[in-house]
């Protein structure tokens, strides 16, 4: 029977009075005692999906054990989430207010798709300009065996559309943030913001270049690497929502991009870095912690880079 969104059925027992040991005190006493354990257990579970179980990321203390995270969780043994399971990387640094909202809006919107995944937020915490291309190596190297596809995912771009596909890459890479929908990038070679690959394709391309520091063109390059493995890109189709479909919560004017181009760094924005990648990335790990953001799990890697100055000057700014 369907009852309407604004009614409920109500429970009640109704007393059958042909039986008389009903009117028993202790048969009564039976069923309030049922009624406080039924209530005391559901109340623990309402607390768990609250505030109870949230710890805070500027909270030094370790985490508490988070409380079961619904109906959407997946478990071992639910054929229904699949076989794979994504490491979504986020190149970081700095910008705490966009990874409140980020890790537990994804971690939520996975969920409702049923994507097994683990996020890790990947911490530049050396004194050199950002390097968003070795963030996402060093997040591959570290991201363990228990995830076989990643997603290259920016902590300012948060999707709309609950019909795009984050399920695992198979046939190739698949570019979610494709030029159609992006919000900002339009041109055809643009493969950044949130792209899909194998671990297996991943590492056909050697990672990413360690050349770029700063903001911009690693992505570009990158693209480049695609067509040299031979990998078919793919993008999403059926999508109608156009430049709606994701979210961008960056603010420029709070948050302004290192946009600088010294020394050789402007011709050398333009070029294919032939040998580097995951080959040569340098780095040092300096920590790892696992966070609970708003009842979100996700892993922060404290990261050292190291900059050859002789190759890649730029990497600072003088």
């Amino acid at each position: 029977m369907m009852y309407s969104s604004r009614r409920k059925p109500v429970l009640y027992f109704k007393e059958d009075r042909r039986f008389p040991w009903q009117k028993c005190s202790v048969f009564k006493l039976f069923c309030l005692c049922t009624l406080l354990v039924f209530g005391s257990l559901l109340w623990l579970q309402l607390s768990c999906s609250g505030d109870v179980g949230r710890i805070s990321l500027e909270d030094g203390r370790p985490p508490q054990q988070p409380c079961a995270l619904g109906r959407q969780a997946p478990t071992l043994d639910d054929p229904s989430w699949g076989p794979h399971r994504m490491a979504l990387l986020v190149p970081f640094r700095e910008r705490f207010e966009e990874l409140l909202v980020f890790v537990p809006y994804m971690h939520s919107f996975l969920n409702k798709k049923k994507i097994r995944h683990k996020i890790f937020v990947i911490n530049q915490v050396d004194h050199y300009r950002f390097n968003r291309a070795s963030l996402i190596n060093v997040g591959f190297l570290e991201s363990g065996n228990d995830t076989d596809y990643i997603a290259m995912h920016d902590v300012d771009l948060l999707p709309q559309n609950e019909a795009l596909d984050y399920g695992f890459p198979k046939q190739g890479p698949f570019h979610v943030a494709s030029p159609e929908l992006h919000p900002l990038y339009h041109y055809k070679t643009y493969v950044g913001g949130i792209l899909l690959l194998t671990k297996q394709h991943y590492h056909m391309c050697n990672g990413m270049s360690n050349r770029f520091w700063g903001w911009g063109r690693e992505d570009d390059e990158f693209y480049r690497r695609l067509r040299k493995a031979d990998l078919q890109l793919f993008r999403p189709s059926g999508i109608n929502t156009g430049y709606q479909t994701f979210r961008h919560i960056h603010d420029p004017a709070w948050r302004k991009r290192d946009q600088k181009r010294i020394a050789a760094q402007k011709q050398e924005q333009f070029k294919v870095d032939p040998e580097g990648g995951l080959t040569n990335l340098r780095y040092k790990v300096e920590s790892k912690q696992e966070v609970i953001i708003s009842s979100a799990p996700c892993t922060i890697i404290n990261v050292e880079l190291e900059c050859n100055q002789s190759e890649t000057p730029w990497c600072l700014l003088n």
